[in-house]
């Protein structure tokens, strides 16, 4: 009994869920998955401006909070390392890598 209310509960939040993530998306379109071509890098910009990059297997291999002026981004990572990147016709151009968004 308690799993299935525990379920109806999580289904009857999936669609707010996935309005809150559309809305975020058109207010700030940086916001969401941005992948190399091969698949191998990955940003996902979150909407309370932290990140976290995966690189190959290595989920969550980075983590760290972002700003974005205009299309200019900037990363700091928690470890302390920085780093910067431009949004240019719908692309992200990050350390010499192109990142589309997914």
């Amino acid at each position: 009994m308690r799993r299935r209310a525990f379920c109806g509960v999580l289904l009857a939040t999936l669609p707010l869920t996935m309005d809150l993530r559309a809305e975020n998306e058109m207010t700030n379109p940086w916001i969401g998955l941005w992948v190399t071509q091969d698949g191998h890098v990955r940003h996902e910009l979150l909407p309370n401006g932290r990140y976290v990059e995966a690189r190959g297997n290595r989920e969550g291999a980075y983590r760290g909070r972002y700003e974005v002026t205009g299309n200019h981004i900037e990363y700091w990572d928690d470890t302390g390392f920085t780093a910067d990147g431009d949004f240019i016709d719908g692309v992200l151009h990050h350390g010499g890598m192109i990142l589309y968004r997914r």
